[in-house]
């Protein structure tokens, strides 16, 4: 179908296009397990407010034909905001850990000071870690033996942290200190240390490691913090919480951009590379770093081994947004006369 130009007040959606487009024009649709996805979307889809997105929630639960239930109920919309397709990957960590310090585990997992939250902005993230400002105000959660490993935990965002007992601690996000991401991987690149090409999560963590001295500084160029809060609800066999709330699911749980795409919504993937995809996922996560209409992250489980594969996903490809099929049509501008 042609595509339109989205005439809403947001700023953000002032120059978006928008094509609606048949289940034929999805490559691989018909291959996919739709009912996987079905049952994701009703981890979810209880959380709707919107009386359409209800009962489609409702109509999802005792189904016998998930694709024909999606092919019915929903349409496929194609929105872009100009920028292309880019999908990466994202998991929950898993670090060695324990509940007091002691021998290796010296990097303390820090609960948000009640201070940071009545600011937009607090302290620097070289601020927080060598002014002793969080010292002796039981806000440790846990105590990590690799302080490498920590950063990147605040990057993903949630994690778990395994005691020596075998118990496990799983922590999600708590808040942040109000200073914007910078990218380690980008600041290595501009040094140049690396080529753009080169630069992974993995790669980053090994240069830190061989560098004891401009290493801890080169963490330091992202001023960033992410505080963190113990997850007590969630079974270990479960994924992390994301942005709803709710537990994510490996391969079929995404993170978005929710000024386009609205969470809980049943999103198809499309893209080639190292690992192709042809998946109908459900945007039931965030990022700060997942910004636009064709941007997404894609959840790969826990631990090292999701954090490997998460680490190698960077491509090119669209996404297309599932809406019921009567607030796709009302997102068509009218007609100008």
């Amino acid at each position: 179908m042609a595509a339109f130009i989205l005439m809403a007040g947001s700023a953000a959606m002032s120059e978006t296009t928008l094509k609606i487009l048949s289940f034929e024009e999805l490559d691989g649709w018909a291959e996919d397990d739709h009912e996987a996805a079905r049952q994701v979307f009703l981890n979810t889809c209880i959380d709707f407010d919107e009386p359409d997105w209800q009962v489609l929630c409702g109509a999802a639960t005792g189904i016998k034909d998930a694709r024909n239930f999606f092919e019915l109920l929903f349409r496929p919309v194609l929105i872009e905001d100009g920028a292309p397709g880019l999908f990466t990957g994202y998991f929950e960590p898993e670090l060695d850990g324990a509940r007091r310090p002691g021998g290796p585990y010296r990097y303390p997992v820090y609960k948000m000071p009640p201070e940071a939250r009545n600011v937009t902005r607090w302290l620097t993230r070289r601020e927080i870690e060598t002014s002793g400002v969080m010292s002796g105000r039981g806000l440790e959660i846990a105590w990590i033996d690799d302080p490498v490993e920590l950063f990147f935990l605040q990057i993903q965002g949630s994690g778990r942290i395994r005691l020596q007992d075998g118990s496990h601690i799983r922590v999600g996000y708590g808040g942040a200190n109000g200073h914007p991401y910078r990218s380690i991987g980008v600041e290595l690149v501009r040094r140049g240390i690396y080529s753009a090409h080169q630069v992974s999560a993995q790669v980053i963590k090994n240069w830190v490691r061989r560098n004891p001295t401009d290493g801890p500084e080169l963490l330091r160029h992202n001023d960033s913090f992410v505080f963190f809060r113990t997850v007590n609800r969630v079974s270990p066999e479960k994924g992390p919480l994301g942005a709803m709330n709710r537990s994510i699911t490996t391969m079929r749980s995404v993170a978005v951009d929710p000024k386009f795409t609205p969470l809980g919504a049943p999103v198809w993937l499309e893209k080639d590379g190292e690992i192709p995809l042809r998946r109908l996922m459900i945007a039931q996560d965030t990022g700060s770093a997942i910004k636009g209409a064709q941007r997404a992250d894609v959840f790969f489980g826990t631990g090292e081994e999701a954090g490997r594969a998460a680490g190698r996903l960077k491509d090119e490809g669209r996404m297309i947004v599932l809406f019921p099929i009567q607030r796709a049509y009302a997102m068509l501008p009218e007609p100008v006369l």
